[in-house]
């Protein structure tokens, strides 16, 4: 198998189909030898077929299929009958923004509008924001929205449920990826919010619809707001924020971060991304947009907007 995080590419069977669906589902809840998500995901990618990796380790039996197989595929038609997209990494409507990155997830359930060419940047920060680091939320989400760009984040109490509201006050698209599965509301208070998102927007998980989140879902959910945008903002965020989980990952997959003056002043993990390639500081709601702007539209022009075009945030 090819290493985890190695180069691999990521082609589409001509061939890919229910039956290929089914294998691979059935290899992700098996794992054989105990192999990442990633390794399984190479190994398909190389051999086109998750069908043939099923067979190459589970020998099939010609006299029944095997019980995982079966299992996988009443639960992918279970899925379609409760109204749940789903799709695999080899599906042509997977969002292809997420196929560049090393640890992309192999199955995604979403609700909601995909857009194949969505031109997307995350917001994030601390559950427990301050009314500053709120107010911040709204401005850039509202000047995302402003220029036709999808506003990205996690659902999550404070920053997050912050540009989520600001973005459907403002009419715009929201994406919320979550770390449960996608019939779970969490926070629970957020239900109203989530289901506004799926109605008008898009809500993506990768987790078993059914899933319960833990420790290891939200910095999972985070790398994939990384991947799905073109950028990360860090509007405000702690020492151990999901927002620093976010932002470093972003560096990892090649994604450029916006870390508010803010962010960077109150914390050592942010200090010490600045720095690095593509981590950029912004004064101010102005500062923020004109990066964006360049980000999206000329990346080249970026260095000559490093200088502050604001005096602070207000």
């Amino acid at each position: 198998m090819v290493p985890d995080g190695a180069d691999r590419p990521i082609v589409r069977s001509m061939a890919w189909d229910d039956a290929e669906r089914t294998a691979l589902v059935a290899l992700l809840r098996n794992r054989p030898k105990g192999v990442k998500y990633s390794d399984v995901v190479a190994e398909v990618s190389l051999t086109e077929s998750a069908l043939h990796v099923w067979e190459s380790h589970y020998p099939a039996d010609l006299l029944a299929k095997p019980e995982a197989l079966t299992t996988a595929e009443r639960d992918i038609e279970t899925w379609r009958a409760a109204g749940l997209g789903f799709m695999t990494f080899l599906d042509a409507d997977y969002p292809p923004q997420l196929r560049s990155v090393h640890d992309l997830p192999p199955v995604l359930f979403h609700r909601g509008r995909l857009v194949s060419s969505d031109v997307a940047v995350s917001v994030v920060g601390s559950r427990t924001a301050s009314a500053k680091g709120l107010s911040i939320a709204r401005e850039v989400a509202l000047g995302l929205v402003d220029r036709g760009v999808t506003v990205t984040s996690g659902l999550a109490r404070g920053i997050d449920t912050a540009a989520h509201t600001a973005t459907l006050e403002r009419g715009g698209r929201a994406v919320a990826v979550i770390g449960t599965g996608i019939n779970r509301y969490y926070p629970a208070e957020n239900r109203a919010l989530q289901d506004e998102v799926a109605r008008t927007g898009l809500l993506l998980s990768q987790f078993w619809p059914d899933a319960p989140g833990g420790k290891h879902t939200f910095p999972m959910r985070n790398s994939v707001m990384s991947g799905y945008g073109r950028a990360t903002i860090v509007v405000e965020a702690g020492e151990f924020s999901g927002a620093r989980t976010q932002a470093k990952a972003a560096v990892a997959h090649g994604r450029p971060v916006i870390l508010t003056n803010l962010v960077v002043a109150a914390n050592k993990w942010a200090k010490e991304l600045v720095g690095q390639p593509g981590v950029h500081v912004a004064a101010g709601t102005a500062e923020v947009m004109s990066l964006v702007e360049a980000l999206i539209n000329e990346p080249g022009r970026i260095e000559a907007l490093l200088t502050p075009v604001s005096t602070g945030w207000g």
